[in-house]
C-alpha cells in the first residue's frame, strides 16, 4: 500500500480543501455563456444502442479487489456543474459515464466504460474479431464476458491492435490464450512497427513516464467535484494485469485489404500520428469506418503530459484527409476506440473535416508565428481556434490543449531552446530559485505580494512565483500552501481533464508530500520484456549502467541466444555500454550462451545468475567473474515516485 512522506500543512486534509474562489466562479460562468450547452446530440449518440450497462459499474478480481468502479463518479449527477469544475469539462465527464455493451450496427458491438478505451467486437462467420482488448486482463475478461452474456459464447478468432498504446493491447491475455495464438487458432494483427513502438515509448523511458502519468490521469486524486472528475478520453485507466502477445501479422502496406472470418477489412496505416504505429480500418460490408484514436470528439495531444516523442499534426491531418477521400463516400457509421460513434454520412464528413482542420490549423499557425521569430510561450498565448471550430464540442481541449500543443509543434521543429542565449545554460531550478527569492527581498516578501495577487485571481502568476520560493525553501509551509491553493484554482478552471488532474495532483503533493510506492525493478512486465527485440533489450540494459560503479572497468562479452539464433558483442568502455548485433569478437573477455527467456528472468529478478549457471540455462566460457561484475554495475531498482513539485533529493 502506498504511504505518504507527508509534509504537515496546518488545516489541510486528504481531500482538496478549498472551495472555488470568486475569480474561478467568474471564469467558469463565462465558459457557460460561451458554448452551446443546449445541444443534446452527443448525449443521444453516447446512449444509442445500449444493450446493458457495466454490471454494478464494477470489475473485481476473483478475490474481490475492485479494479474498476464507476460508482466513484456518482457525484456527476446533473447538468449543472459545481463551481469547482469547468462546465465544459463537466459536460464531457457526463458523456464519458455512458457505459456497457452497445450495438453499433449488425455484427458490430462496442464495450464502453470498462476502461478508458473501447473494446470493439465484430461478429465473423465462425467467431469474434476483437479490436483493442483494453488495458488489463481483468477488465478485458469482464468486458468480453458481458458481451457473451448477451450475444452468446463464441470463440475469439482474431485480435487487432489499432496502435501501440497500452490501453489498446494490455488486456489481451484476458480474452485469448497465447497457446491458441501459437497454434494458429487466433490471429493477432497490428500495424507495422508496433513492437518497436511499444518498446521505444513505454520501456526506455517507462519509469518517468509512469510517474508523470499520475499527474495526467489524477491516479491518486480523490474522485469528486474538488478532485478527479474525468480523463478526457474516458473516466480513467483501469487497474490490473498488463500483458502483451506479439502480433502474428503486421500490416505493412499503406493500404491493405484482408478477409478475416468472412469480414472484409481495409487497413490504412497512419504512422507518426497519435501513436508511432497506428492504423485506421474500413469495414465495407458494414459501411463502418474505424479511425482508432485519430479522430476522437476532442482535441488530442501532440505531446501528452506523461511525455512522448512529439507527434506530427501535419501528417495527422493528412491521414484524416486520406480517410475522407478513400472511405467517406461509402461510410454510414464512424467509430473510434474511445467515446461514441457518429451516424450519417453528412455528420461523419463534417466531423472528420473539422478534425483534419483542427490539427492542421494549430500546426500551421504555430509555424507562421515561429517564422516571425515568436517564442513558444508567446505563440501559445496568441493562438486560439478560429470561428467555425472554436464553438464545436468535438474539438474542445478535454485531453490536449491548444496551448500545450503549440509548444509541442515548436519542440518538434526547433527543440526546447528558444534561441535566446540567456536560456541556453541557466542555473538549475533550485539554485536559481534561491537567487530569485534573494533578489525579490526574501520569501516573506514574495509570499506577501503573492497573497495580494491571489486575492485578485492571478493564479498563474502566484503558482509561478511560489514555485521559486518552494524550490528555494522546500520546507516553507506557507509557500507550499499558497502554491497549492493557486494550482487548485487553476485546476477548477481547466477545461482539459489532464490539465485539471495535473494542477490538482500538484496541489495534493505540495500539501501532503509524495506518496511512496514500493521500489520497482526494470519497470515492466514479463510480456513487454519478452516482446523487446534483443537490440532494444541491450539499450535498456545500457541505460541502467551506473557510471560510478563502472569507472575504470572494461570488458567485451559475446552473447549467443539459442532460442532466437542471435549473436552480439557487448562492450563496456568509458563507463558506457555499446553493442553490435550479428557480430562475434575474438577478443572477448567471456562468451555467454543462453536464451532470451533466461536473461529476461534474471533481469526481472525471478532467477539468480548463479542458479542459471548451476542449472545449465546459462553457460560462460572465459572469465566467469565478468557477468556478475556487469550485473553489479546496474541500477537494480528504479525510483518511480521522484519529486516533481520540490527540488528532490540530491538535486538542490
Amino acid at each position: 500500500m502506498a504511504t505518504a512522506s507527508a509534509v504537515p500543512v496546518p488545516g489541510s486534509h486528504l481531500d482538496v480543501a478549498r472551495d472555488a474562489e470568486p475569480a474561478t466562479r467568474a471564469a467558469n460562468a463565462a465558459m457557460t455563456a460561451k458554448l452551446p450547452f443546449g445541444e443534446t446530440a452527443d448525449f443521444e449518440a453516447a446512449r444509442r444502442g445500449l444493450i446493458a450497462p457495466v454490471p454494478e459499474g464494477l470489475v473485481r478480481t476473483g478475490s474481490g479487489t475492485v479494479l474498476w468502479n464507476l460508482g466513484e463518479y456518482a457525484f456527476i449527477d446533473g447538468e449543472l456543474a459545481p463551481a469547482t469544475v469547468n462546465p465544459s469539462l463537466w459536460r464531457q465527464a457526463r458523456l464519458n459515464l455512458a457505459n456497457g455493451l452497445f450495438k453499433v450496427t449488425d455484427r458490430l458491438y462496442q464495450l464502453r466504460g470498462f476502461d478508458i478505451s473501447n473494446m470493439t467486437v465484430i461478429e465473423g462467420d465462425s467467431g469474434l474479431i476483437v479490436i483493442d482488448p483494453l488495458t488489463t486482463a481483468e477488465v478485458a475478461r469482464a468486458a468480453l464476458a458481458h458481451y457473451r452474456a448477451h450475444r452468446g459464447d463464441r470463440p475469439v478468432v482474431a485480435v487487432i491492435y489499432t496502435h501501440s498504446h497500452v490501453d489498446h493491447y494490455g488486456g489481451v491475455r484476458g480474452i485469448v490464450d497465447e497457446a491458441d495464438v501459437k497454434a494458429g487458432n487466433v490471429e493477432v494483427i497490428a500495424p507495422d512497427g508496433f513492437m518497436e513502438a511499444v518498446s521505444g515509448e513505454n520501456v526506455l523511458a517507462g519509469m518517468p513516464m509512469a510517474r508523470r502519468a499520475q499527474f495526467q490521469f489524477g491516479t491518486l486524486l480523490p474522485r469528486g467535484p474538488r478532485g478527479q472528475v474525468d480523463a478526457g478520453l474516458g473516466k480513467g485507466v483501469a487497474r490490473g494485469t498488463v500483458g502483451l502477445i506479439a502480433p502474428t501479422r503486421s500490416i505493412v502496406q499503406p493500404v491493405e485489404e484482408h478477409t478475416i472470418d468472412g469480414i472484409r477489412i481495409v487497413f490504412q496505416l497512419a504512422p507518426e500520428t497519435e501513436a508511432p504505429a497506428e492504423m485506421h480500418m474500413f469495414y465495407p460490408q458494414l459501411r463502418v469506418l474505424n479511425m482508432a484514436e485519430n479522430a476522437c470528439p476532442l482535441l488530442h495531444n501532440f505531446i501528452p503530459l506523461r511525455g512522448a516523442v512529439a507527434r506530427d499534426p501535419r501528417i495527422w491531418a493528412k491521414y484524416i484527409g486520406d480517410a475522407i477521400a478513400f472511405y467517406g463516400a461509402d461510410t454510414d457509421i464512424l467509430i473510434g476506440q474511445h467515446h461514441w460513434p457518429t451516424w450519417g454520412r453528412e455528420a461523419i464528413l463534417d466531423h472528420l473535416e473539422s478534425q483534419r482542420d483542427l490539427y492542421k490549423h494549430v500546426h500551421d499557425q504555430t509555424l507562421r508565428l515561429m517564422n516571425k521569430g515568436w517564442r513558444p510561450a508567446e505563440i501559445a498565448e496568441a493562438i486560439d481556434l478560429p470561428p467555425g471550430l472554436a464553438e464545436r464540442w468535438s474539438v474542445r481541449g478535454y485531453y490536449g490543449t491548444v496551448n500545450h500543443n503549440v509548444k509541442a509543434v515548436y519542440q518538434r521543429y526547433l527543440s526546447w531552446y528558444d534561441a535566446n542565449p540567456c536560456n541556453l545554460h541557466p542555473l538549475p531550478p533550485a539554485p536559481a530559485a534561491r537567487k530569485f527569492v534573494e533578489y525579490m527581498g526574501g520569501a516573506a516578501a514574495v509570499i506577501a505580494r503573492a497573497r495580494a495577487d491571489f486575492a485578485r485571481g492571478e493564479y498563474r502568476w502566484v503558482a509561478q512565483v511560489m514555485k521559486e520560493v518552494v524550490y528555494a525553501e522546500p520546507d516553507n509551509i506557507e509557500a507550499r500552501t499558497l502554491c497549492a491553493d493557486a494550482l487548485e484554482q487553476m485546476g477548477y478552471q481547466a477545461e482539459s481533464a489532464t490539465w485539471r488532474n495535473a494542477f490538482l495532483y500538484g496541489a495534493q503533493e505540495l500539501r501532503h508530500g509524495v506518496f511512496q510506492v514500493p521500489a520497482r525493478g526494470p519497470g515492466m512486465g514479463a510480456d513487454i520484456l519478452a516482446g523487446l527485440s534483443t537490440d532494444i533489450f541491450f539499450d535498456l540494459i545500457a541505460i541502467r549502467l551506473d557510471p560510478a560503479k563502472a569507472a575504470g572497468q572494461s570488458m567485451i562479452l559475446n552473447w549467443h541466444f539459442t532460442d532466437r539464433a542471435e549473436k552480439l558483442v557487448l562492450t563496456l568502455r568509458h563507463s558506457t555500454l555499446t553493442h553490435r548485433m550479428n557480430e562475434w569478437s575474438d577478443k572477448a573477455t567471456a562468451s555467454i550462451t543462453t536464451t532470451r527467456e533466461t536473461l529476461d528472468a534474471i533481469v526481472l529478478q525471478r532467477l539468480a545468475a548463479p542458479e542459471a549457471l548451476m542449472s545449465g540455462k546459462l553457460r560462460i566460457e572465459g572469465d566467469l567473474s565478468r557477468l556478475p561484475a556487469l550485473f553489479a554495475m546496474l541500477d537494480q531498482q528504479m525510483r518511480m515516485m521522484f519529486d516533481i513539485l520540490t527540488p528532490g533529493e540530491g538535486r538542490s
